[in-house]
């Protein structure tokens, strides 16, 4: 092994440290178990309070401004790059924008919202608008600021390099994706799957991953969080099968990772970087000794290479300001519109259809019942298992259908709307096929072992 300073280690060591402490360890807080980086976020969220709302409006009308704005590319966008590069947009991403804001608008000014039946009734009430606002956003605004802020633990000082020398020769062989991905598969699963999105977007725009590897692990890593299972599970009340549960969910991820990276549409994305010459060799170069050796060296040169808590302010503020103006927008916009069409048409009652005879050859009970929730998954995760609760009686079709909504993983009104806000090359449409894909297969694996269970 080469030999390197002490503060060279160090350099590479503690932040690393940190950074898996704040993002990646589970910590038990009053009888329920989450990660440091929520705590902080919950404590931040409950000191402001009332004024969180007011915050998403600021920064989603300023979005949609600018983001009109720089349609005509005027110098004060295009002089500064930070500004330049969080609100220069399409003319298309430009009206989501505007659309959100106006959204969140009429939601923060209750517009209809005593008009119980009309038309902005539908957009402004507590289960469309006023849910992606007060229950979604003010979240996310926390988020997104504290993981914008503390990710560059994690990115800039080598833990990438090291885990990602160590574990390329499992996960490029498994999933067709470089080690360091591994990172935000732990971060995602343990933590939440929009930091996971996050630090896909970061490290795509970066170089580190290509299109097809940014698109893979989006949408096949950015897994639902310890946390969220647990309360989508509570939702159906049969928390006593937690065990099963959540061992289901990891296989149905795991068999996911296998197969969706091998057919379309992720199979079709090219091997192109934004950055060339970031992504890492796929062998161990001449010169080390072993996966270790070459790990540490990567680190330790990425380390030298920082420019110390300049750079770390400099990366933190632009990915916070990338996710608070790029996203929100987007999550508020497609959002409210996913549950408007879930809860006022029968679009997703229509689109369920197919799956009845599918349910039916697999056993399930109440299958027309159960068939509504498998595609309204798309809008969020928690419609099919509220849907669940109160039209289905049989316990092992409401297990079916809390199993599913996690393993859907691909719904609007968050990771979806993350995805699509971000730089990540995945359209619409690709995502609501691979939402049916997860879907067909989370059903082939759940619908038997469920048999056994119950």
């Amino acid at each position: 092994m080469n030999k390197y300073s002490a503060k060279q280690i160090a350099g590479f060591i503690i932040p690393s440290i940190i950074g898996i402490a704040i993002f990646m360890i589970p910590i038990q807080m009053d009888g329920t178990w989450t990660i440091v980086v929520k705590v902080i976020a919950d404590i931040i969220g409950n000191a402001l309070g009332d004024f969180l709302p007011l915050l998403c409006v600021i920064i989603v009308t300023v979005s949609a401004i600018l983001g009109v704005a720089s349609l005509r590319k005027p110098s004060f966008i295009t002089t500064y790059p930070v500004i330049d590069e969080t609100f220069t947009t399409t003319p298309i991403w430009a009206i989501i924008r505007v659309i959100g804001a106006i959204f969140i608008w009429i939601v923060y000014l209750g517009i209809g919202a005593n008009d119980e039946g009309s038309f902005l009734w539908m957009f402004s009430n507590a289960d469309t608008g006023g849910f992606v606002l007060s229950d979604l956003l003010t979240v996310l605004v926390i988020i997104f600021l504290l993981a914008g802020l503390l990710l560059p633990l994690l990115l800039d000082f080598g833990l990438l390099e090291f885990i990602g020398a160590l574990l390329t020769k499992v996960m490029r062989p498994a999933f067709t994706i470089p080690g360091r991905a591994a990172v935000d598969c732990i971060t995602s699963w343990i933590g939440d799957g929009t930091l996971g999105v996050m630090l896909t977007n970061n490290q795509y725009q970066d170089g580190y991953y290509s299109a097809r590897e940014a698109s893979i692990i989006s949408t096949t890593f950015s897994a639902v969080s310890i946390t969220f299972s647990i309360v989508v599970l509570a939702q159906v009340d049969l928390m006593n099968y937690f065990g099963p549960y959540y061992l289901l969910i990891c296989l149905v991820g795991i068999v996911c990772a296998l197969i969706l990276p091998r057919i379309p549409p992720l199979s079709l994305k090219k091997d192109d970087y934004l950055v060339p010459g970031k992504a890492m060799p796929e062998t161990l170069p001449e010169g080390y000794k072993s996966s270790v050796d070459y790990g540490i060296a990567l680190a330790v040169k990425r380390v030298d290479e920082h420019r110390g808590i300049a750079q770390f302010l400099e990366n933190g503020l632009k990915n916070a300001a990338g996710m608070w103006f790029g996203v929100l927008p987007v999550v508020m916009c497609i959002g409210t519109l996913a549950l408007v069409l879930a809860s006022y048409t029968p679009i997703f009652a229509i689109l369920g259809m197919p799956f009845v005879p599918l349910l039916e050859l697999l056993q399930v009970p109440e299958a027309a019942a159960v068939s509504q929730t498998m595609v309204v998954g798309f809008t969020d995760m928690f419609t099919p298992s509220i849907i669940a609760a109160a039209s289905i009686a049989d316990p092992m079709a409401r297990f079916i259908v809390a199993v599913i909504s996690v393993t859907q993983l691909i719904y609007l009104s968050e990771v979806g709307g993350l995805i699509l806000g971000s730089k990540i090359p995945v359209n619409l449409l690709e995502l609501f096929i691979l939402f049916l894909e997860r879907t067909i297969i989370s059903l082939i694996i759940v619908a038997p072992l469920a048999h056994f269970i119950f």
